[in-house]
C-alpha cells in the first residue's frame, strides 16, 4: 500500500498551541505509512518552521498574509496542491479551514479535515472580521470530511455557534514525556542562569503575549503573593514576553516587582525551563487544551490553572483550578501549594506526570490521528 500523503495548511508557524501540535504530529507520525507537507499561509521562517524543515519535512511559505499578497499566495497554493496531489488536506485554524475548503472544491483533489483549537473568544480581543469568518465556517461545516477539536469544551462552544459537521473528532494534545521530564540539573541551571537564589520558589508562565493569555491577571497575582511571602520568584517565557513589552514592563514597575520577575521572551529550550519551575501556571481566560499545562505536568510540576476549556479534566487532582480573571484566587492557590509539605508537593508532581503518561502520551494521540487518516482513505476507496 502506498503512503498516505497529507498536506497540512496552517495560518502561520509562529509558536502557539496549534502550531506546536502540528509540529509534534508531523515529526512523530509513522514515515513508512504517511508523507507530510506543511504549508504556511504566512511565512515559514520561524523557529517551528525550522524545526520541521530540519526533520526533512517540506515546509512551504505561501505569503497569503498580509492581505495585499493574498491573490499571489492563493495561486501558489492552488498550483502546489495540483503538483503535490495530496490524499488529504488537513487544515489548522479558522483562516486555513476556509482557504483549504475552497481549494479542495476548486481542485477536486482531496477531502478536507478541519482542526479547531480554540474555545471562548472575547470580541474585545479579536477583530470583527474573525467572527464573520467563524459565522461563515459554521454554515459550511457540513462540507469537510470531519472536524477535529482538541477539547470537549471547544466542541460544545462551536456547536453553540452553529457548527454541525458530518463528523466530530475530539483528539486532545499529546505530550512527549521523553522531552518533558523532571530534571534537577535543569532546576539548578535555570537558577544559575537567572541568578535566582536556591531558596526561591519559581512560579512559571509559558505563554505568548496575547490578551486571552491574561498576563495582567498573572502579574496582579504575583504582586499579591509577594506581599505574603518573600520566597517567590516569577519566570515568564513566550513570544512577546520580554523587556520590550511596554504593557508588561509598566505593570511590573507599578507593582515594584522588577527584582522578582524574569522575562525570557521566545525560547527554544522550553523543556529545560519548565523542568526548572516549582509551580507552573496557565492564566488564560480562554483555552481548549493547553500544551504548556501538559508539558509542566510531564515535568512533575504541580499547576495552578484557570477554569476554562478542558483544563479541569486534564489536571485532575494534580494542582488547583481557579476562576478566570481572579488574581486573588490565583495568589491564594500558589500560597496553598507552596505551604504544603515538600513530600506531598512532590507526590502531586509525580502523579501529574503519571496522569500525562496514562492519558495523553504523544504516541497514543498520534495513533488517533493516524487511524483517522487511514479511515478517511478507506472510505474513499
Amino acid at each position: 500500500m502506498s503512503k498516505i500523503k497529507i498536506t497540512h495548511l496552517i495560518t502561520g508557524l509562529d509558536t502557539g498551541g496549534a502550531e506546536t501540535m502540528l509540529a509534534k504530529l508531523v515529526l512523530n507520525m509513522d514515515k513508512s505509512r504517511f508523507e507530510n507537507v506543511v504549508m504556511s499561509m504566512a511565512t515559514a521562517e520561524t523557529m517551528l518552521g525550522g524545526l520541521i524543515k530540519d526533520a526533512g519535512i517540506p515546509v512551504i511559505s505561501l505569503g497569503i498574509r498580509p492581505l495585499r499578497k493574498a491573490p499571489f499566495g492563493f495561486i501558489k497554493l492552488l498550483l502546489t496542491i495540483l503538483k503535490e496531489k495530496p490524499d488529504i488536506i488537513q487544515t489548522w485554524l479558522y483562516h486555513a479551514d476556509f482557504t483549504g475548503l475552497l481549494v479542495s472544491k476548486m481542485t477536486r483533489r482531496a477531502p478536507v479535515l478541519w482542526n479547531i483549537r480554540g474555545a471562548d473568544l472575547d470580541p474585545a480581543d479579536h477583530p470583527r472580521s474573525l467572527f464573520w469568518l467563524i459565522h461563515i465556517l459554521a454554515k459550511l461545516s457540513r462540507l469537510p470530511k470531519s472536524v477535529i477539536v482538541n477539547s470537549e469544551y471547544g466542541k460544545r462552544f462551536h456547536e453553540s455557534l452553529g457548527y454541525n459537521p458530518a463528523s466530530w473528532q475530539v483528539i486532545p494534545n499529546g505530550f512527549d514525556t521523553d522531552a518533558f521530564k523532571p530534571s534537577e540539573s535543569a532546576r539548578i541551571k535555570l537558577r544559575a542562569d537567572l541568578n535566582i537564589g536556591a531558596d526561591k520558589n519559581i512560579i512559571g508562565l509559558v505563554a505568548r503575549y496575547h490578551p486571552m493569555k491574561d498576563h495582567s491577571t498573572f502579574l496582579s497575582a504575583a504582586s499579591q503573593l509577594l506581599k505574603k511571602r518573600k520566597d517567590a520568584h516569577f519566570v515568564l517565557a513566550g513570544a512577546g514576553v520580554d523587556n520590550n513589552n511596554a504593557d508588561i514592563a509598566r505593570q511590573i514597575s507599578h507593582e515594584g516587582m522588577a527584582t522578582s520577575i524574569n522575562l525570557l521572551g521566545e525560547r527554544d529550550d522550553i523543556p529545560d525551563i519548565t523542568a526548572g519551575f516549582d509551580l507552573a501556571t496557565c492564566s488564560s481566560y480562554s483555552e481548549g487544551f493547553p500544551n504548556v499545562v501538559g508539558e509542566a505536568m510531564a515535568c512533575e510540576i504541580p499547576c495552578v490553572v484557570t477554569d476554562t476549556g478542558d483544563m479541569r479534566k486534564m489536571l485532575g487532582p494534580c494542582g488547583v483550578v481557579v476562576n478566570t480573571r481572579d488574581s486573588s484566587a490565583m495568589a491564594n492557590a500558589w500560597d496553598s501549594l507552596l505551604s504544603m509539605e515538600h513530600d506531598k508537593l512532590k507526590e502531586m508532581g509525580a502523579a501529574a506526570r503519571q496522569r500525562i503518561m496514562n492519558l495523553y502520551s504523544i504516541g497514543a494521540i498520534i495513533s488517533r490521528y493516524e487511524k483517522l487518516y487511514e479511515d478517511v482513505i478507506s472510505e474513499l476507496y
